[in-house]
C-alpha cells in the first residue's frame, strides 16, 4: 500500500459530525480517562482482597497477566482495527471517524486519547469476556491490570505527540510511533511497547534491514 502522508502538524482538527451534539462525543481532553478509569482500578484492588479474598500472590499473578492481554490488544486493535483498509464508502468513513483523522491531524489534543463513548463499552465486553473466563475472583486483579495497561496506552499516546523526552527510553518509543505516522503507517503498530512489533515482524524497513544508524523523526506541533 502507498504510503499516506499527514495533512497538519498543528493542534486542530476536521469536524467529522455535522451534529454538534455528536461532534463533541467525538473529542475529549487527555485526563478524562484518568478521571474514569482510575477509582476503577481502585475498585478493583479492593474487591481483589476485601470482597473476594484473592492471595497476594494470585494478585501479582494476574496483574501483570492483564497487563499483558493489554499490550496484545492495544497491538492487535491498532493494527487489525484501526488499520483496517475498507472498500465501501460507508467503512471508509468508519475507518476514518475511528483511525483516520488521527493520522490526517495527529497533533490534535482532543482526538489522542480514547473517547469515553468508546472506551467504557470496550471495559464492559472485556470484564465480561474474562470474567466467564477466568471466573469472578481472578477477574479483579487481571482487570486491575487489563486497566492500568489501556490508562498507560492512552497517557503514552498523548505524551508521545504533546511532550518533549529526554530519557532514551521514550525518545526511542516517540521515533518508533513517529515513524509509523510519517514514514510507514503499514507498519509499527504498537504504542506503549515495540514487544509485539518484534514478535510479528511489523517493525519498519530500516529495521528490517539491520541498520545501525538512529533516525530522529521531528514534528514540530
Amino acid at each position: 500500500m502507498s504510503q499516506k502522508f499527514f495533512v497538519s502538524n498543528k493542534d486542530e482538527s476536521a469536524r467529522m459530525f455535522r451534529s454538534s451534539f455528536l461532534e463533541m462525543f467525538s473529542k475529549v481532553h487527555y485526563s478524562v480517562p484518568l478521571w474514569l478509569f482510575v477509582p476503577v482500578v481502585l475498585y478493583f484492588i479492593y474487591r481483589s482482597f476485601a470482597i473476594v479474598n484473592v492471595a497476594w500472590w494470585e494478585f501479582l499473578l494476574f496483574v501483570p497477566f492483564g497487563l499483558f492481554i493489554w499490550t496484545l490488544t492495544e497491538y492487535l486493535m491498532h493494527r487489525f482495527i484501526f488499520h483496517y483498509h475498507p472498500t465501501t464508502e460507508l467503512g471508509k468513513r468508519i475507518s476514518f471517524i475511528f483511525h483516520g483523522v488521527h493520522h490526517d491531524y495527529p497533533n490534535d489534543s482532543k482526538r489522542l486519547v480514547m473517547v469515553p463513548s468508546v472506551s467504557i463499552p470496550l471495559a464492559f465486553l472485556f470484564y465480561y469476556t474474562f470474567e466467564y473466563l477466568l471466573g469472578s475472583a481472578y477477574v479483579c486483579p487481571f482487570f486491575v491490570g487489563l486497566v492500568s495497561g489501556y490508562l498507560f496506552y492512552d497517557m503514552t499516546h498523548y505524551a508521545l505527540h504533546h511532550a518533549t523526552f529526554t530519557s532514551k527510553f521514550w525518545i526511542d518509543l516517540k521515533n518508533h510511533h513517529m515513524y509509523h505516522h510519517y514514514r510507514e503507517p503499514d507498519n509499527g503498530f504498537g504504542v506503549s511497547t515495540t514487544f509485539w512489533d518484534m514478535v510479528f515482524r511489523t517493525m519498519f524497513a530500516k529495521t528490517k534491514k539491520n541498520t545501525n544508524t538512529t533516525e530522529t523523526v521531528q514534528v514540530d506541533a
